[in-house]
């Protein structure tokens, strides 16, 4: 056993009984008889039975505090050592560069769909259309995926890596079907661009999961996944129940009920 401050003895006879003898005095007045870090054993003989006498002194400070983490050592790892170069960034810490161009391009993702809703908002919101419930609907859905994409460039900020921005097609700006009628049209094109959306969110995780990056992940399972998969759910309702009033007065009722009631895709 270890010597503390009262140190204590195992002694054990011959014939297996055991005893415990106490021994006063500290650690430091021992060590100036025994090694610092040593075991004893000696033979006591004591009304005519033989006693052995053990006991180890150990003094490593590791051992007598519990200390494993030393981090004025650890700190001086080579990957821990903290850049002076003026365009590096110094929050930047086992981010890959491939996690980086992924944020990137879902950045474009995110710009892409918010700029195609912005274009049926404009659209909806013509004086020969006139479906005010629906302008609204698709005003509120291209903010919320621009909010989006800023989301994800303030989290590449706080990573350490750099916002590229890539180039955003245009999209169409009229919407009119002649089978199906604009509404329906416009609700079938932004279901299918949610679940396109929820693809690259998907292939983002799986890039984050390769690269070993738990906190990439925990980002877009928390502020992503559950969200994209709501939003597929409410846009599949608009759609089934924009084809159960067809084209004309079934759609204006539809649209009242968005201007009213309803909110936007996410």
């Amino acid at each position: 056993m270890f010597l503390s401050s009262a140190s204590s003895f195992s002694v054990q006879t011959r014939q297996g009984d055991n005893l415990i003898s106490s021994l006063r005095g500290s650690p430091a007045s021992l060590g100036s008889v025994f090694p610092s870090s040593s075991a004893l054993s000696f033979p006591i003989r004591k009304h005519g039975r033989d006693f052995r006498v053990s006991a180890s002194l150990e003094t490593n400070n590791d051992s007598l505090t519990g200390v494993v983490f030393k981090p004025f050592e650890e700190v001086k790892k080579e990957e821990l050592d903290i850049p002076v170069a003026p365009y590096v960034s110094l929050a930047r810490q086992k981010y890959a560069d491939d996690c980086e161009a992924a944020i990137n391009e879902q950045i474009n993702v995110e710009y892409n769909v918010s700029y195609v809703y912005h274009s049926l908002y404009a659209y909806f919101d013509r004086d020969n259309i006139a479906l005010k419930g629906l302008a609204k609907f698709f005003k509120e859905s291209s903010e919320e995926e621009r909010e989006h994409a800023e989301k994800l460039m303030e989290y590449q900020n706080i990573r350490g890596g750099r916002v590229k921005l890539h180039s955003i097609l245009r999209p169409p700006s009229e919407f009119e079907h002649v089978e199906k009628g604009d509404a329906l049209y416009a609700m079938e094109l932004a279901l299918s661009l949610e679940k396109l959306t929820n693809e690259k969110l998907l292939s983002l995780h799986c890039v984050a999961e390769q690269n070993n990056d738990a906190q990439m992940q925990e980002f877009i399972e928390r502020e992503f996944l559950s969200e994209q998969v709501e939003a597929i759910k409410k846009i599949a309702e608009y759609v089934v129940q924009l084809r159960m009033v067809g084209k004309g007065h079934g759609v204006w009722h539809f649209d009242q009920m968005l201007l009213h009631e309803g909110g936007a895709a996410h």
